[in-house]
């Protein structure tokens, strides 16, 4: 993926960040920090999706962001996932009831989709990427 090298060995500092100036006497520093490895620890079934839509505003994922979806890891019930339903691919979490499985939005304002025969659960989001 063009681009990959820009998460790599990133300067992490020991100490978190407080609302005043670091000590002058923090001069040690962590070894640097590989984004990619934080976020994707398996790259082969990691994909990064942008989301479209408000329905996932309540679990802080808004439109515009970047989803980080692990399709190596087993979704469970209250996950967040992206699965695809028909043609497309839809950010929801997933609940398990009575044997089915639903998406639901959060807020739960929007309808719940139950799974059909022929969707699937195509991975399960691990991390969300956003502009603050």
């Amino acid at each position: 993926m063009p681009g990959d090298r820009v998460f790599l060995d990133v300067p992490l500092f020991p100490q978190a960040a407080r609302a005043g100036f670091p000590s002058p006497g923090d001069d040690y520093r962590e070894p640097p920090l590989n984004v990619q490895d934080l976020i994707a620890p398996h790259p082969n079934s990691t994909f990064y999706i942008r989301v479209k839509g408000q329905s996932m505003e309540g679990a802080c994922i808004r439109s515009g962001s970047i989803v980080v979806v692990d399709r190596s890891l087993t979704p469970s019930h209250n996950k967040v996932v992206v699965a695809r339903v028909g043609q497309d691919l839809l950010l929801k979490r997933m609940q398990v009831q009575q044997r089915k499985v639903f998406l639901v939005a959060d807020p739960p304002e929007f309808p719940a989709i139950e799974l059909g025969p022929q969707d699937e659960i195509w991975g399960l989001v691990t991390y969300c990427i956003q502009h603050v």
